[in-house]
């Protein structure tokens, strides 16, 4: 099984997508900006879950150690935690799930001028890493119980056709069903999605909105 390195992985999104894996099989390292934090929630999925799959270390060392990166954190903390990871994560697979929310407006599509952060992750981080976005359109509130079944869809896009089948595996490895959605440069699309959601939900006062692609055969 692979192992996966989720920086930021002491949030919700990040442990919860983190659960998943190591329910499913796969070692994974729950990355943090310090290492004592990640190491309580690497603990606590741990003890959840009754496995002894889970690590936890800084940013730094989990993105030496993961053989495919999630990054997970606040766009607040985006470039800084790209930055700093950059040499580590050379020639492997950098799934992308920050969404460029501005608050106070979370619910406004609020893009970069890069078009989207994933395409930011990928100009920073070089030509020789596999930038895909995934996972942004997917409620914490879903992944957190891993016998609770998703019924939304993930939106896949990059530019490298192999990285993007191996996250459309990890996302059926967590219970859900996800699609190749093109190149890196639709990745504006599958971002801004998750700023119409949160309306969505603060309108028809619900947790979990999501998205569901029809008319295609399973």
């Amino acid at each position: 099984m692979t192992t996966i390195a989720i920086l930021g992985g002491t949030g919700h999104e990040g442990s919860g997508l983190a659960l998943r894996w190591a329910k499913a099989g796969h070692r994974l390292i729950i990355g943090s900006r310090t290492a004592e934090k990640a190491l309580a929630t690497a603990a606590e999925l741990n003890a959840k879950l009754g496995l002894d799959s889970v690590q936890g270390m800084d940013n730094a060392a989990a993105a030496h150690a993961g053989d495919i990166i999630v990054l997970t954190v606040p766009y607040s903390a985006h470039a800084a935690t790209l930055e700093s990871v950059k040499d580590a994560v050379q020639r492997k697979i950098f799934v992308d799930v920050t969404v460029p929310l501005v608050p106070p407006k979370v619910s406004r599509v609020q893009m970069p001028a890069a078009g989207s952060a994933s395409q930011e992750a990928q100009n920073m981080l070089g030509p020789n890493v596999k930038v895909v976005t995934a996972f942004q359109n997917i409620s914490a509130e879903h992944l957190k119980d891993p016998e609770h079944p998703i019924d939304c869809d993930v939106l896949v896009c990059g530019d490298d056709k192999d990285a993007k089948a191996a996250v459309i595996q990890l996302a059926a490895d967590a219970g859900m069903t996800a699609w190749d959605a093109g190149p890196l440069a639709n990745a504006v699309i599958a971002e801004g999605l998750t700023s119409v959601l949160i309306g969505l939900n603060i309108k028809y006062k619900v947790k979990s909105s999501g998205i569901k692609i029809t008319g295609i055969p399973a």
